[in-house]
């Protein structure tokens, strides 16, 4: 990966990012997958050092985490289009390595959410920066490769993020699954340092949105609780986000700098690639959930094997998601991400087909949807950010990541009330509603590729050599 990184950089003209900076983005944006998966097998030791319970714990470090990368992800980008993408991806990486040794010094499970909010407050700023970085930085014909390499990277550590946090904690103990990510941070800052083109300091800098900010977040997370709730207190929750959220549209619409602007989803190609990445990732994460939930009960199978079986989607998204940007160089963003819609489409219809007697009959369907999902992930991006002016690139790298993760908020709340009765006898019929659901999301997202750009549109000629 790290020949890729130098040959994106190699053919940028003017060479905005140098394949040192690129290399520290890599570094950066890896580190939010991981930390987002890693402390899920260190949750029971920190239990028993702790004396906290399982709920406890996951309200406070898995919940808190989610929940704040969500809410500040817009803001965030704001930020680096009002201070400047570098600066405020520094100040990034100086919070998130507060954060993790914060979590490595900690003792109290009080100490464990703070140093968990610091690290997702982190994360929020890193990724729309990163990605402005790389909207701003790379010629529109390189914009696609880089998507998906980076894509792959931050694949590559969420699958990696278990096995690297079990490894860490049987030989060196829960603490260092924080204090792990110092040495990469301050790798990063070094490959980074010096190399960064300067930015103009702006005279007068326009007000931050404040209040959007608040009601943007107060919104989001209504929802986000809302969608883990049952009964009225679902239909509460969302309702009183919904209104939240209205009103913080009617508050954008007026505001001359508003850390949303609506304006945005004027363009067919923003909208567009933002609505695949929802809804791709609405059928993605209900079906991490759903499968093993599926196995559990029906076969009972051990996490081992639901894990191994699980891995041939993930392993495809490593391997497709750079793919997708270097076959939409030559045939464009349409083209590449309503092929991987359909094909993600159609694993899910074999998953959904299938009697599944036996969880080996879910690995090509999930290889399908693995490389169907990727192949059209980068040309999406590029798209989206390509057809953003660079003064808004953090805006809207932000608010792409926020529908992102709303997207994968949406799957899990349908899959629970798809799975509202259990019971063994009841899980293949479940099954196969849940994938009717995903499957409609994905068919969705092929229809919404229609409106992505073509080749010329987005300027994909390769590059002369």
């Amino acid at each position: 990966m790290a020949a890729e990184l130098t040959e994106v950089a190699a053919h940028t003209e003017p060479q905005a990012l140098s394949s040192r900076t690129l290399v520290s983005l890599a570094l950066t944006m890896a580190l939010v997958p991981l930390n987002s998966t890693m402390i899920a097998v260190a949750l029971p030791t920190i239990g028993r050092d702790l004396g906290a319970g399982p709920d406890t714990l996951s309200q406070w470090l898995v919940t808190s985490y989610l929940l704040v990368g969500i809410v500040l992800q817009s803001p965030g980008g704001k930020l680096g289009d009002l201070w400047g993408h570098h600066r405020v991806l520094r100040v990034g990486q100086a919070l998130f390595a507060l954060g993790a040794v914060t979590g490595f010094l900690a003792r109290q499970v009080a100490l464990l959410a703070l140093a968990r909010v610091l690290m997702a407050t982190a994360g929020a700023v890193i990724g729309p920066s990163a990605m402005a970085l790389l909207r701003n930085g790379l010629p529109a014909h390189r914009r696609a490769r880089a998507f998906g390499l980076f894509g792959a990277i931050m694949s590559l550590a969420a699958a990696a993020g278990p096995m690297l946090g079990g490894e860490l904690v049987a030989r060196m103990g829960w603490s260092f699954i924080f204090m792990v990510n110092v040495p990469v941070i301050c790798l990063a800052l070094l490959m980074g340092h010096g190399e960064a083109p300067a930015e103009p300091v702006p005279t007068q800098r326009p007000a931050f949105d404040v209040l959007g900010s608040v009601l943007l977040g107060m919104g989001l997370a209504l929802l986000v609780v809302g969608g883990k709730s049952q009964g009225a207190w679902m239909a509460g929750l969302l309702a009183a986000g919904a209104g939240v959220l209205v009103l913080m549209y009617r508050w954008e619409r007026r505001q001359r700098h508003p850390v949303i602007d609506f304006q945005l989803f004027g363009s067919r190609a923003f909208t567009a690639g933002s609505s695949i990445l929802a809804l791709q990732n609405l059928a993605m994460y209900g079906l991490l959930f759903q499968l093993p939930y599926l196995f559990a009960q029906r076969f009972g199978e051990d996490t081992g094997r639901t894990g191994r079986t699980m891995l041939a989607m993930m392993s495809m998204m490593v391997i497709g998601t750079p793919l997708g940007g270097r076959i939409s160089e030559k045939l464009g963003a349409r083209v590449t991400s309503v092929t991987g819609a359909l094909l993600a489409l159609a694993g899910v219809g074999l998953l959904g087909m299938r009697t599944l007697d036996a969880p080996d009959e879910a690995i090509l369907p999930l290889m399908l949807l693995g490389f169907g999902l990727a192949l059209a992930t980068a040309p999406s991006q590029a798209a989206a950010m390509g057809a953003v002016d660079k003064a808004r690139s953090g805006m809207a790298a932000g608010a792409m990541s926020t529908l992102r993760y709303l997207g994968g908020v949406a799957g899990i709340a349908v899959l629970g009330g798809v799975l509202a009765k259990g019971g063994a006898a009841a899980t293949l019929e479940q099954h196969r509603a849940a994938m009717a659901v995903f499957g409609g999301a994905l068919a969705v997202s092929a229809f919404a590729a229609l409106a992505l750009p073509h080749r010329d549109a987005v300027g994909g000629k390769p590059a002369t050599r």
